[in-house]
């Protein structure tokens, strides 16, 4: 039907002969209507479509002007750009084999020369180019170092700081490796001189982390290994004459350390010290007589609370240090008896010579401020009970530590200067042994399951 349509209206409506596939289906739309339809709504129907089409081509045109513009622009020059395109890659084609021929003869001839300093700049710098992310690595290394130094210090927790100081030791160790594998670059040996600061820093705030409160012995032995790891020379560091210690200068850097803090800690008692050198002042002023004076109550305090302490931290910093290093000490005994043992061929070196441990004289020295202190201030004490109370705390505190080795009860009794002094040392210390054996007849009773 849409083919006949089209044979009579193709002479009136100027139409060729072949329809396409819109003009077909507008024909045997046309078939379907009514003659009235015809007439009536499909002139207005034609003219809504045509009004409708004319607005949207308009407002396409307003939107996309440029676009058509170029569009026709480059179309018009088609035709004569796909003959240059074909040219120019015709040339190009025919000017590659010459290309290769010039770089094939630059190769030959300048691949022996190796004193041409344009080549080594440029070899270097290509060198360079393909390493760029390899050396950006290694220049990190150093502040990667140091974050995690000071990550690790900043962080009180026992884990994190663990975890980041085992970040930072890995790290440390890379970078003496890659120093024993390129000794003599410059970069590898700038890039370690800021390691070591950084490991400086770690050594540092180790060094500090002894000197916290309360240390125990889990983080005293984990502050201890790390310090091996940082800085093995001071492990294998020996004092000039000092034989039988396996602990190196770390023993006498931990007593140091835990020595600062237990006189940080007594220098917080100085508010009652300041009242007993008042009493100390009164005493010796010659204006109050002996046998009147009858203070001493602000420097009992001051006593009994620096023998307290002392006992406390003295007792810990000397179990701490033989819990630590007692592994380590007695290696080296057996090893060193078994150097004695091994032939007649070694000399003996004198044993005169030979300088104790630290741990032989710290206890020495630890005497020597609770003597001192005593010394000064317990003649303020002139109450009978209240010295007593005092020399009988003193023996506890010298049984405390005579229990690790370092009893210095004898010691003690040249505290007494006046004869009554002496007669209530003599019956304080009968009443302390009295007491001693009747705790140990009782134990001794103690049946054993």
């Amino acid at each position: 039907m849409a083919d006949s349509l089209l044979e009579l209206l193709a002479p009136h409506l100027d139409i060729p002969q072949s329809s396409d596939a819109t003009t077909s289906q507008y024909l045997n739309r046309l078939s379907t209507l009514s003659l009235q339809n015809l007439q009536t709504t499909e002139p207005q129907s034609l003219a809504q479509s045509s009004h409708s089409t004319l607005l949207s081509l308009q407002a396409l045109s307003n939107r996309s002007h440029r676009t058509f513009i170029t569009s026709a622009d480059n179309l018009s020059t088609l035709r004569s750009s796909i003959p240059k395109l074909t040219r120019e890659a015709q040339q190009l084609r025919d000017a590659l084999p010459k290309l290769d021929e010039a770089a094939v003869d630059f190769s030959t001839k300048y691949s022996k020369i190796t004193d041409n300093a344009a080549l080594e700049r440029r070899k270097k710098a290509m060198q360079l180019m393909r390493n760029v992310e390899r050396l950006s690595d290694i220049l990190e290394l150093p502040s990667l170092l140091s974050t995690a130094v000071s990550a690790a210090s900043a962080n009180s927790g026992a884990g994190v700081a663990s975890t980041t100081y085992s970040s930072a030791l890995d790290l440390h160790a890379h970078i003496k490796r890659l120093q024993t594998l390129y000794p003599e670059s410059p970069l590898i040996q700038d890039v370690a001189s800021q390691a070591e600061d950084a490991m400086k820093e770690m050594t540092t705030n180790l060094i500090a982390g002894l000197r916290a409160q309360n240390l125990r012995l889990a983080a005293g032995m984990r502050t201890v290994g790390w310090l091996r790891r940082v800085a093995p020379d001071l492990e294998t560091l020996q004092s000039e004459g000092v034989t039988g210690t396996g602990e190196g200068a770390l023993g006498a850097i931990f007593l140091i350390c835990r020595l600062a803090h237990l006189v940080a800690t007594l220098e917080a008692l100085d508010p009652l010290k300041e009242l007993a050198d008042q009493e100390t002042q009164r005493r010796t002023s010659g204006k109050i007589t002996a046998g009147s004076w009858s203070g001493g109550q602000q420097t009992d305090r001051y006593l009994k609370r620096y023998i307290e302490i002392f006992r406390e931290q003295s007792f810990a910093i000397v179990s701490l240090y033989k819990n630590i290093f007692a592994a380590e000490q007695s290696e080296s005994d057996t090893a060193a008896s078994g150097r004695r043992g091994s032939g007649s061929n070694h000399k003996s070196s004198d044993p005169l010579q030979n300088r104790p441990s630290a741990l032989a004289t710290f206890p020495m020295h630890l005497v020597q401020l609770l003597t001192d202190t005593m010394r000064t201030y317990l003649p303020n004490v002139r109450d009978r009970s209240s010295r007593e109370s005092l020399l009988t705390q003193l023996l506890y505190c010298a049984a405390s530590l005579g229990r690790l080795g370092g009893d210095f009860s004898m010691i003690l009794t040249e505290l007494s200067g006046e004869e009554e002094m002496e007669s209530e040392w003599e019956e304080v210390m009968r009443k302390h042994r009295a007491l001693a054996g009747r705790l140990e007849q009782l134990t001794s009773r103690v049946p054993v399951h």
